[in-house]
């Protein structure tokens, strides 16, 4: 054992350092529960070695588009063939260069004299050519001249004549572009693979990257099919979104080989979703339901077996996926390749999914780990896109959320799945419900923005946040709530039959909900679905529901911070709230709040401290509670004489609610720490983790210099850890591999930070005079604790 720590008795004016020291230990190792973040939130980690592999640190976010140009209507793409020459030999010193052709089929819709399309970053090579019509063999329209325009990120070609409404023409344009070292577009990527220096190429193309790959058409709603042909070194393997149907091999003007893989033709689909990879990875495959199922890796970590476990699981989720929809996967292979450097967790390409190599791997010997369930998340995600993004994409980026927030969605049902040890409820409400409650109070944007927002100098890589993921995926899990989970389904199946290899907005699906909310008298709603749903995705925040029980009067109001109001800002937004709600224990039929203010005679109760009211039971709504004083006391009450009366969940629920509104100036902190004197007797650690995190701030120390809110921390804090034994219960969460869930969280220095921290134990106890008596013992770290969290933290 290595060096133990001494007593340090804790005087009353620096008992805050004490408590400082006590609470960072109790959020370094309930940190460990936190699930992993947004997938585009994930950054690249060192390529995986023999030890066990730590998860990816958020990364900055990728450089939005300089313009959000919409193209005009006058052409629609049908086909691209499209032929890529990445200029890249191994070992080769850079500059880099790529060089192409594109011959795009489009059908004219309107009369016109030019032709507009997106390309950025990229020149002109060769001369560019219109021919057609299509139906007059060796016709031709002549090019004026080519102009480039770098600020809207679009090539327009000037033409001598003009296209015909209702006639066919092919767009024949060479180009050539830089391939440079980050993660948009084409792009390099170095790496090591058994000791030696590798490079190889791969795409990210979401949102608006492929212009920077091959002039297109670059907009959600432009689908066509793609004959894809790439041109490669021959020690390489080239992979697109199809399976390749030819490898021939052909010499430059110099004489020097090259190998040139030819794809079959793609299904319909956006441009965001080509994909191209150029490697010398091995894999591992697995066939499930005529799927060819690949999974790209360094050949070393193929040889470890360390991308076993994704192979192993893809399969299942896709035939899961499969069934709970009703809708075959259409494509018969998919790749997941995981790259040594990637700007995002994973990329849902049709037929070729990009992941960084975090979120792939794990060790073979592991057991059931931090690692296996983030695999099984981010994975899931991806998959579900298959569908949601894919098969079903939405008409433009306002809508972003029909793809992410229903992928984040199926994350959970699929990798609950495959990995049953996860608790659904718990993780979805834990770690996509409460944070996005925390940060959309605070944002001033609407889950559906209106399409005309979209526009000029929009960045469109700010709607990738959590509003879109989590949101998204909260507003989804109250809907299937409500409608219930059979009838919602039964919705998304007739959605995904009807749009596949098309485009669609969320009005779209509320019709589909809508369809089949009509044909069934099971399930009522207070209003059509757009009009309760719209209140849910087109309006900013969330609401707060205060609870008058002597009256049975629920308002309703927006959830904000009252301590920052400022006289001129408007809250008058209105919800259709669905109340899931239980009277001393009793489930109550669903309820609805359609106004700003109702009463519900119902929930009036009883001068019987026994008598009760929880709404929101479950978390099942997306929205806040308030009780009244006399709700709170009985609640209180309730807690401390038989915790397991109100459901795990809804424990969660009621401690984050009374926090949040204290914060924002609701309730008072003596409310909050009412509800938190039954924790000796609680055991659920994703409780326990809301309850620091609300306990400690960001700002830790000036907190504890507050002289009002210090000594009730101190009291209740001095009171609870002589009872719950605290000793005991980290060391009971250290040898059930809580720590290990740190793969789930962004900070995840903290695996091996509190390896060194625990293994000496700690022990709490109180002094005479009644101060606190914090002793870490510690094997290694030389007993600075606060030095060595401050260190392991940032």
């Amino acid at each position: 054992m290595g060096t133990r720590g001494g007593g340090l008795y804790v005087g009353r004016r620096a008992a805050a350092t004490g408590a400082a020291l006590l609470l960072a230990l109790l959020v370094a190792l309930l940190a460990l529960a936190a699930l992993y973040g947004r997938c585009r939130q994930k950054a690249a980690t060192q390529p995986l070695s023999p030890r066990a592999p730590g998860p990816a640190a958020p990364p900055p976010p990728a450089p939005a588009a300089s313009s959000v140009r919409r193209l005009p209507r006058h052409l629609l793409p049908l086909h691209y063939d499209l032929e890529l020459w990445p200029r890249l030999r191994p070992g080769q010193a850079g500059p880099f260069a790529f060089t192409g052709q594109v011959n795009i089929t489009v059908r004219c819709l309107q009369d016109t004299d030019t032709a507009v399309l997106h390309s950025a970053g990229l020149r002109s090579r060769g001369v560019a050519a219109v021919r057609g019509p299509r139906s007059e063999p060796g016709a031709a329209v002549e090019v004026a001249g080519l102009r480039q325009e770098e600020a809207g990120e679009v090539a327009v070609l000037e033409l001598r004549g003009r296209l015909r409404a209702g006639h066919r023409y092919v767009l024949q344009l060479g180009f050539q572009g830089r391939l440079e070292e980050d993660f948009d577009g084409l792009f390099l990527t170095r790496y090591t693979d058994r000791g030696q220096n590798r490079m190889l190429i791969a795409s990210q193309m979401e949102p608006t990257y492929a212009r920077r790959v091959y002039p297109c058409f670059d907009e959600p709603a432009m689908k066509a099919t793609f004959n894809i042909r790439i041109r490669h070194d021959p020690s390489y393997v080239a992979l697109s979104n199809m399976p390749a149907i030819d490898v021939s091999e052909v010499k430059d003007e110099n004489g020097s080989l090259w190998t040139v893989t030819t794809f079959n033709t793609s299904l319909k689909m956006s441009t965001y979703l080509t994909a191209f990879v150029i490697c010398d990875f091995d894999y591992v495959t697995k066939t499930e339901r005529g799927n060819e199922i690949r999974i790209w890796a360094r050949k070393e970590a193929v040889k470890n077996g360390y991308v076993d476990y994704a192979l192993n699981i893809t399969g299942p989720i896709f035939s899961f996926l499969e069934d709970i929809l009703n809708v075959s996967y259409p494509l018969p292979k998919t790749d997941l390749v995981a790259l040594p450097d990637f700007g995002a967790g994973g990329m849902e390409n049709w037929g070729l999914m990009i992941f960084q190599e975090a979120s792939l791997m794990n060790l073979p010997s592991d057991e059931f780990t931090s690692r296996k369930a983030m695999i099984a998340l981010i994975v899931s995600h991806e998959l579900g896109h298959q569908w949601f993004g894919n098969l079903v994409t939405m008409n433009w980026w306002n809508d972003l959320w029909l793809n992410e927030g229903l992928a984040s969605y199926f994350e959970y049902l699929g990798a609950t799945f495959v990995e049953p040890k996860l608790s659904l409820d718990k993780i979805f409400y834990a770690h996509v419900v409460q944070p996005v409650l925390r940060e959309d109070s605070e944002i001033a944007r609407s889950l559906s923005e209106s399409e005309d927002k979209i526009k000029g100098s929009f960045s469109l890589m700010s709607l990738f946040d959590n509003i879109t993921y989590s949101k998204g995926a909260s507003i989804t899990w109250m809907l299937s709530g409500f409608l219930t989970e059979k009838l919602f389904i039964r919705a998304l199946t007739s959605y995904l039959k009807e749009f596949s290899f098309s485009n669609a907005n969320q009005d779209d699906l509320w019709t589909h909900i809508q369809m089949v909310v009509d044909a069934q008298d099971e399930v009522q709603l207070p209003a059509p679905v757009k009009q309760i749903m719209d209140s849910w995705t087109c309006q900013n925040g969330f609401p707060v529901l205060t609870l008058n029980l002597t009256t049975g009067t629920i308002r309703q109001e927006q959830f904000f911070n009252k301590n920052n109001r400022k006289s001129t800002d408007s809250y008058n937004n209105t919800w259709i709230v669905p109340i899931a709600w239980m009277r001393n224990g009793s489930s109550q039929p669903l309820t609805w709040l359609d106004k700003s203010i109702k009463m519900f005679p119902e929930m009036q109760v009883s001068e019987s401290e026994y008598d009760w009211i929880l709404l929101n039971v479950n978390l099942s709504g997306y929205y806040r509670v308030n009780y009244d004083q006399l709700n709170l006391k009985r609640l209180a009450q309730l807690l401390e004489n038989d915790p397991k009366a109100i459901p795990a969940v809804s424990r969660f629920q009621l401690i984050d609610d009374v926090f949040a509104l204290a914060d924002f100036g609701y309730v008072p902190i003596e409310t909050a720490l009412e509800l938190t004197k039954y924790l000796a007797r609680e055991d659920e650690l994703f409780i326990w983790n809301v309850v620091l995190l609300n306990l400690i701030p960001d700002n830790l120390e000036s907190t504890l210099k507050n002289h009002e809110v210090y000594p009730l921390l101190k009291v209740l804090f001095v009171k609870m850890l002589m009872l719950w034994k605290m000793t005991i219960l980290l060391k009971c969460i250290w040898k059930n591999s809580w720590q290990q869930r740190a793969g789930w969280a962004s900070k995840t220095v903290w695996t091996s930070h509190l390896n060194c921290m625990l293994s000496g134990g700690t022990t709490l106890s109180t002094s005479k005079n009644g101060d606190l008596l914090l002793e870490v013992c510690m094997s290694k770290g030389g007993g600075k604790l606060k030095g060595c969290y401050k260190g392991e933290a940032e």
